[in-house]
């Protein structure tokens, strides 16, 4: 009884499989790969227009709020070494 599960789980994980070359496997494989990329880009829930724009404008804005405070904290510091230093 073990032998015949043993053999239809491994006659199951590659059906026919045996005949076929490296490059046409590979590329059954790959083309498998694409249509499960195209399934799941069809799942994805894309932003509209105003949404992206939006979006765009709040990174923008964080974007140069965040380089200001670096740039006023270099301002800072170079300040202070400066008066360390003496320079």
């Amino acid at each position: 009884m073990a032998t015949s599960t043993k053999t239809a789980k491994s006659n199951k994980t590659n059906p026919g499989n045996k005949s076929l070359s490296k490059k046409e496997q590979d590329s059954k494989s790959t083309g498998k790969y694409f249509r499960g990329v195209r399934s799941e880009f069809k799942k994805v829930i894309w932003p509209t227009k105003q949404q992206v724009a939006k979006y765009s404008g709040v990174v923008i804005v964080v974007s140069i709020v965040v380089a200001l405070a670096i740039y006023l904290l270099d301002y800072i510091f170079r300040g202070i070494l400066g008066f360390i230093v003496g320079a």
